[in-house]
């Protein structure tokens, strides 16, 4: 298994890092373009969630970022230092109540565009898997 850390501190600018994160790990990985667009939607936004409702951008709390590289896929961890939430009962975005708020629409997002998406600590780590093949 090959593995890849970043940590950046919680600004919403830092995406950016994300980003580039993501093509060099495409380039190094030979990650295919019909799982890339997933990949970086997901990922970045899971990371402005953590950034945002985890460490509340706090810019002195930082934001893991962990890629493994494992056979027939790619799993990316991404840790804040928040309280975590109750990802349990969010709010189905696309319900008519719910359109015009805020809220949820993140993690809708991810569940759709992941193969498999896993929560720890209370929602302030969150596992993304994508499938190779």
């Amino acid at each position: 298994m090959k593995s890849i850390k970043i940590s950046i501190p919680s600004l919403i600018e830092n995406i950016n890092i994300i980003e580039s994160f993501i093509d060099n790990a495409k380039e190094k990985f030979h990650i295919n373009d019909d799982i890339y667009g997933n990949i970086m939607i997901s990922v970045t936004e899971c990371v402005s969630n953590a950034i945002i409702h985890g460490n509340k951008q706090d810019s002195k709390k930082t934001v893991n970022l962990e890629l493994r590289f494992l056979d027939d896929q790619i799993k990316f961890i991404i840790e804040d230092q928040g309280e975590g939430y109750d990802y349990h009962h969010l709010s189905d975005p696309t319900s008519p109540e719910n359109i015009q708020k805020s809220g949820g629409r993140g993690v809708f997002i991810m569940r759709h565009l992941c193969d498999e998406i896993e929560f720890e600590n209370d929602g302030s780590k969150i596992i993304l898997t994508f499938y190779m093949n």
